[in-house]
């Protein structure tokens, strides 16, 4: 293929504006895939992505498309639209020269609508502004055009109008995407070098390297070198996407394809690495900035005989999932576990679901925590999310987001109370036709609860936030312990606000106090602040009647005996151990609340 008949484009928009359905038009009309094999949602190949209706992970495909007697190769990726995976579309922008924005005609301008224009503009990419739906009755597609000219400067002429379901628009859309998105740069002459933006693993071939060709050509029987992992191997298969895997002779600069490695070890290929045929030399590419974790959560195998298959799990995971992070860590009551990091909620959910149904592997997930900034005693700063290393004496500041939430006008009030409550502070309002933008500063922490849940329910599921992080501040924060029988345990512990400890404590031991199973004994249960109780409940003793076996005589006989048994009790109080099975963790984690 002539390099100047290739086009490189992904789809951005936000979540629910039809990114799928549009991708599915593309390849109804290039013919890439045959009608009878068709069906909703193809790049959409995860069946967890099919059942909750978005897409989680980029997806490559390569089309060839006619225009004017001239066949053009497509290379199309289709990028997730949620805020956690926002990692994936910054990894899909990169290997691109050009992106198509979709903006839904019913709801306008949303959240991650403006994070992905300013992500394409700082890639300096061609955008072709899109409004779909508008096929639907309540469709007001001048109306968002308007917003779309006034939001991001584009030309009213430069806009496009479709309906992805019925088909309206999309055929003379790629057209224009043949017209306006520049064929890529490289040169097929010069040594290979090749960007890495998304890998998997498959048990026969090893690691597959999903890679961006810059310059160059190369074959399966060349040997490649990672770069940045300094590991080299003979390349088993080189290929395209259409949209499963399929093996061709040699790729060549300007295409995407993949590289089957046989590579078994996970660290071998990184995300944003630059391959080089092995004894040249190449200076590697620029690559992608390091995803930040957000959120932190541990994952401990339910049975600990799996710890091993968890930590494969995990690294293999990693290699289609460059945003997780982890580490190993222990607790005396889930024993070895992962302390994992991720981009949000959301994608810990995923993670979690992923390691189910992809690995069989089945953990217990403690309650997602933020990490804080902490100057400790020896004038130290350090990040911890481990709420059992800590000392009153620190000094403690929490990270903070700039949030962007865009609402209907009609629920601009209850929006601004919830964020009141979640402690959010204002700094702007602007008004995009009938939507609201809002710019509040949150902490994180509050944002990663139940945030998301309640901002749909007070708006009848109409407002979007969007959210990048912008540094940290000063906070009064304690640590929450749980004693059970006056033992610590430290997989309850949590950094909470001062301001809130007692109202926390007084649910969390409620709480357990119907998870622990009951003992002989009466156990207690005490929630704490610095050596301080501040809420209480005790979990009532298994009562046995041993004035059964008696049939008459007089009271004192009776009196005796329940004597003798408080006295028994008394003291298997203060020797008995409280063994809290797994399940009750497994309940307690699961049923997390704000």
């Amino acid at each position: 293929m002539v390099q100047q008949q290739i086009r490189n484009f992904c789809i951005i928009a936000h979540i629910n504006h039809g990114k799928s359905t549009l991708a599915d038009r593309f390849l109804e009309i290039t013919g890439t895939i045959p009608p009878s094999a068709m069906r909703e949602q193809v790049l959409d190949a995860m069946d967890l992505e099919r059942e909750r209706g978005i897409t989680i992970k980029l997806t490559p495909v390569r089309m060839a498309f006619i225009k004017e007697n001239t066949t053009y190769q497509l290379n199309l990726i289709d990028t997730p639209g949620h805020v956690d995976f926002s990692y994936e579309v910054s990894r899909s922008l990169a290997a691109c020269e050009g992106a198509i924005l979709v903006v839904d005609a019913t709801k306008g301008i949303q959240a991650q609508t403006v994070a992905h224009v300013s992500l394409a503009r700082k890639h300096h990419l061609a955008i072709l502004p899109v409004i779909n739906k508008i096929d639907l009755p309540n469709a007001l597609p001048r109306e968002v055009a308007d917003e779309m000219v006034k939001t991001f400067g584009f030309k009213k002429e430069d806009i496009f109008f479709i309906s992805a379901k019925t088909g309206q628009g999309v055929a003379l859309l790629l057209e224009k995407v043949v017209e306006r998105v520049p064929s890529p740069k490289g040169m097929k002459q010069s040594p290979f070098s090749a960007l890495v933006f998304d890998s998997t693993y498959d048990p026969h071939k090893g690691i597959i390297a999903f890679v961006r060709i810059v310059d160059g050509e190369i074959t399966e029987k060349n040997s490649v070198t990672f770069l940045a992992s300094r590991v080299s191997t003979q390349l088993i298969e080189v290929g395209i996407f259409s949209p499963e895997m399929k093996e061709t002779s040699f790729l060549s600069s300007g295409e995407v394809g993949y590289l089957a490695t046989g590579l078994k070890q996970a660290g071998a290929v990184r995300v944003g690495d630059t391959v080089s045929i092995r004894e040249t030399h190449v200076a590697p590419l620029p690559g992608y900035e390091e995803s930040i974790p957000m959120v932190y959560a541990s994952f401990y195998p339910v049975d600990q005989s799996d710890f091993s298959s968890l930590k494969d799990a995990l690294m293999k995971l990693r290699l289609s999932d460059a945003a997780l992070v982890f580490e190993p860590e222990s607790s005396p009551a889930l024993g070895f576990g992962f302390r994992c990091g991720f981009l949000g909620p959301l994608h810990a959910d995923i993670v979690q679901e992923r390691l189910s149904r992809e690995y069989h592997t089945e953990v217990v997930m403690t309650q997602p925590t933020v990490a804080y900034l902490v100057n400790t005693s020896r004038n130290e700063r350090v990040i911890t999310n481990v709420s059992s290393e800590w000392d009153p004496k620190w000094s403690v500041q929490e990270p903070i987001v700039d949030a962007t939430i865009f609402v209907p006008e009609q629920y601009v009030g209850p929006v601004m109370q919830l964020a009141k409550e979640a402690r959010g502070e204002f700094s702007n309002m602007t008004y995009h036709g009938k939507q609201v933008e809002l710019s509040y500063c949150f902490p994180l922490m509050e944002i990663i609860m139940t945030f998301f849940d309640r901002l749909k329910s007070v708006s009848s599921g109409f407002a979007s936030i969007d959210y990048r992080l912008r540094g940290y501040r000063s906070i009064d924060a304690v640590r929450l312990d749980i004693l059970v029988n006056g033992e610590r345990v430290d997989a309850f512990s949590q950094i909470v606000l001062s301001s809130a400890a007692y109202r926390i404590g007084r649910v969390l031991v409620e709480r357990l106090k119907h998870l622990i199973p009951r003992q002989q004994f009466q156990v207690s249960l005490q929630a704490t602040v610095n050596g301080k109780i501040i809420a209480r409940t005790d979990i009532p003793a298994f009562r046995k009647d041993v004035t059964a076996k008696l049939y008459g005589g007089d009271r004192t006989r009776k009196d005796k005996l329940l004597t003798k048994q408080k006295e028994g009790k008394k003291r298997l109080k203060q020797v008995g151990k409280v063994t809290i099975p797994q399940e009750a963790f497994l309940a307690f984690f699961s049923s997390q609340e704000s």
